[in-house]
């Protein structure tokens, strides 16, 4: 049997986190996580924008804006060891799977 609380929802970062308990055959099974979660549809939404405004055969100096990722996907990254790993978070980014995060079509 599971059982989900809500502990917290942060309203601005949109990051819900919960408890779960699951109730294994004995006393000794039993477990629990603490989850976190994020809704990323309006950073989706946003970026899809972004990408759209840019006209990608145009420079754009030397800083532009590249992404938008979310706090959650942040964190995971950073625990992973990316954001610190310029050639791994270029990856990250370049990764077709990852391109809802992107506000440029172009390679980094």
């Amino acid at each position: 049997m599971s059982n989900r609380r809500t502990l917290s929802r942060d309203a601005q970062t949109g990051i819900t986190t919960d408890f779960i308990f699951e109730a294994g055959n004995t006393a000794s099974q039993d477990q629990f996580v603490i989850a976190k979660s994020q809704d990323v549809t309006a950073f989706v939404e946003q970026n899809k924008v972004a990408r759209n405004e840019i006209d990608r055969h145009q420079k754009h100096g030397e800083f532009s804006k590249v992404a938008s990722i979310p706090l959650s996907i942040y964190y995971d990254l950073k625990q992973r060891g990316i954001v610190d790993d310029q050639k791994a978070m270029r990856a990250w980014l370049n990764d077709p799977d990852n391109r809802a995060f992107r506000t440029r079509d172009s390679r980094i």
